[in-house]
């Protein structure tokens, strides 16, 4: 009975990205409570441990109970530079912002979600150099460090405010980070910064424009010394499960919260969806592909990953996960037909099936699209020069050119679809 329970609760929990026009924030709720944390990544482009930490977050984390929001990647256009910040420092930018700011738009509607009424806790998820010490240990060492520190402007909030008892909140959270460290000198501490009498400059930061709304808010910091993106990411997850149990937020992780398999999650970058009749696996992709058949204008891209985007550039897309390039897409371009069918013919290994459009199509020997289709086939990189339509024939892997292949491995390649001279869809074979 327990466990049915747990299945259904589970079942009602709602997870959503709502477009706002300049952020995406991706909710996770259920309806037992208004409870929520909000954790906020990539206010500094290049800090990846946070927004890679806020991909996972929303990938491979179910909230069971209360709720919990991300917004993954704040300041897009600074992550796609890898610079801090591409027109000025976001995170100073909270107390006053000029009107034609290139910020003002995307500060306007963070302080709106800060403020919202269900928000109960603020977590803003950054890299920060060295090791923090409060007594000086060397240059890496040192209380002028951030990394590995949870970092408070204050210690109290209002003593009627849930969860306003930020140092008593941090200690906990730093005690607990510290009992499950990669390595020793890799410790947390907490990092009050005392904001309104000693810190001018952290007076204009998100945290403390949280704080003075009387909205609990910490900074998460790992530092950008550690020797790996993983061991980044594992920290800033370590954290924001430790607020998520003071909290009383109910989770479920689909994985073992250790450094090679955040490694692992890492190299998983997703899919990326063209106009719903294109469908590319990002995880290992070439570096650039041609002849991309896609319509001059208002193509839409969406990405699996929270961190995807395309960057239209001179001669086509440059497509990201987070701050990594994963290709460049050269188009070609066609008018998308409309009537197009939703399943297609073939033979595999001289088996007759049906798929749905953009499927992957899996094969040993060799694999033939039948010609009742009624749709003109183009097989990318398919040798022979005999046939303009390329369906109703037998196609191996030894009858392909491995400059045409989709991956690194050369071993999967495109079937594109046309019917006449208007482009349909394109699925993928996979020879193994």
């Amino acid at each position: 009975m327990h466990s049915y329970l747990l299945k259904l609760i589970f079942l009602l929990a709602c997870t959503a990205s709502f477009s706002h026009a300049n952020i995406q924030l991706i909710k996770k709720e259920n309806s037992d409570s208004n409870t929520t944390l909000l954790v906020i990544a990539g206010i500094h482009g290049d800090e990846p441990g946070g927004y890679f930490a806020a991909s996972i977050l929303s990938s491979h984390y179910n909230i069971i109970s209360k709720n919990l929001w991300i917004i993954p990647n704040l300041n897009q256009a600074s992550i796609l530079a890898n610079r801090r910040g591409i027109h000025g420092d976001m995170n100073r930018k909270f107390s006053t912002i000029k009107k034609h700011d290139k910020d003002a738009k995307i500060i306007k509607e963070i302080k709106e979600i800060i403020v919202s009424p269900k928000v109960s806790l603020v977590l803003n998820l950054h890299d920060g150099n060295g090791f923090y010490r409060k007594e000086h240990q060397g240059n890496i060492f040192n209380p002028n460090s951030w990394g590995q520190t949870c970092v408070i402007d204050q210690n109290q909030l209002n003593p009627n405010q849930p969860f306003g008892n930020l140092s008593e909140i941090a200690s906990t959270v730093k005690n607990n980070m510290n009992k499950k460290l990669l390595q020793e000198h890799h410790s947390f501490d907490v990092k009050n910064t005392n904001t309104k009498f000693h810190d001018e400059a952290m007076q204009h930061s998100l945290t403390y424009f949280a704080v003075t709304n009387n909205k609990p808010a910490f900074a998460i910091e790992s530092s950008k010394h550690l020797p790996s993106l993983s061991k980044k990411v594992f920290y800033q997850l370590l954290a924001i499960e430790e607020f998520m149990k003071v909290m009383d937020i109910k989770f479920e992780r689909k994985f073992a919260l250790n450094a090679k398999m955040i490694d692992n999650i890492l190299k998983q970058y997703g899919t990326l969806a063209i106009n719903n009749n294109i469908l590319l696996n990002l995880s290992d992709i070439k570096k650039s592909l041609s002849y991309i058949p896609i319509k001059y204008t208002g193509n839409v891209f969406k990405f699996s990953n929270p961190l995807g985007s395309a960057r239209k550039v001179r001669d086509g897309y440059v497509v990201y996960i987070g701050n990594k390039k994963m290709t460049t897409l050269r188009p070609q371009y066609f008018k998308i037909e409309e009537d197009c069918p939703d399943r297609f013919d073939l033979k595999v290994d001289n088996n007759s099936i049906s798929l749905n459009i953009t499927s992957d199509i899996f094969v040993i020997d060799d694999f033939n699209i039948d010609k009742s289709n009624q749709l003109r086939v183009n097989v990318i990189g398919y040798k022979s020069k005999k046939h303009s339509n390329e369906s109703g024939i037998d196609i191996n892997l030894k009858s392909l050119d491995k400059r045409f292949s989709v991956d690194k491995g050369n071993k999967i390649y495109r079937v594109e679809f046309y019917k006449k001279d208007k482009f349909c869809f394109m699925s993928m074979v996979h020879f193994k």
